[in-house]
């Protein structure tokens, strides 16, 4: 296992659900432990659980069973009030629809999580506007998003999720709706976030982008059927 500081642990992961007189077992005794700045895809077919995962790591439902240990805080023990206080403290969301406020502009979109922390207005338009920098979007702050490409929306997405400084990226199938040129660059985007210190996680059903990943997870009827990090190659002559 990656010898990175623990962010997340889950230790017996159970979610079940009642279909009339059945049980549907989503995810069925999960044990992850993910570190600080690692670069980790979550891949598994349409009814796989990994969306039920990445619900429970975002703190978007709970689980029936188990522990979920986010930064030292029993998050299965939360109440709603709390469970959404470390939402907003600590994971940053990245949709593949975007979800972008359609009449709101770029900077205002980015400044929304903002304002649920109470931020106050001058500050907010300073840290939303670092965050557009970061993503290479700066200079469009000020267009709506149909006024975007579908690249440059994500990115609007990606500046919104790392406004708040979170713990953690959850990315839901992040290229899902872009073409192999700007999933190509949003790519690249992530890998600069991960070279600055931030911690992804990326739920997919593609390959290639999992490949993209230095860890990769699968996910299968709920249980976690393979989990490997890449070992980075020594040049000839290093060893």
């Amino acid at each position: 296992m990656p010898n990175h500081a623990s962010v997340i642990t889950l230790k017996q992961i159970e979610r079940t659900y009642e279909m009339g007189d059945e049980i549907i077992r989503a995810l069925d005794g999960v044990d992850v432990s993910i570190g600080d700045n690692e670069y980790i895809a979550v891949i598994g077919k349409s009814g796989s659980g990994k969306s039920t995962m990445m619900n429970i790591l975002g703190c978007l439902d709970s689980p029936t069973k188990g522990e979920y240990i986010l930064n030292g805080h029993r998050v299965h023990e939360l109440s709603d009030n709390d469970l959404s206080a470390v939402r907003n403290r600590d994971i940053g969301f990245i949709f593949q629809n975007f979800n972008l406020l359609p009449r709101s502009t770029a900077l205002q979109n980015v400044m929304q999580p903002l304002i649920y922390k109470e931020v106050p207005r001058a500050e907010r338009r300073n840290q939303a506007m670092e965050a557009l920098n970061r993503v290479g979007l700066g200079e469009r702050h000020h267009h709506l998003p149909n006024q975007l490409s579908g690249g440059q929306r994500q990115r609007v997405a990606i500046a919104r999720a790392l406004v708040t400084n979170p713990s953690i990226i959850l990315a839901d199938e992040p290229t899902g709706n872009l073409d192999s040129n700007t999933t190509s660059d949003i790519m690249a985007l992530f890998d600069i976030l991960i070279e600055q210190g931030q911690t992804i996680i990326i739920v997919t059903h593609e390959a290639d982008i999992a490949a993209h990943c230095k860890r990769v997870i699968t996910i299968s009827d709920g249980k976690i059927m393979s989990d490997e990090s890449k070992v980075p190659s020594i040049p000839e002559g290093q060893s």
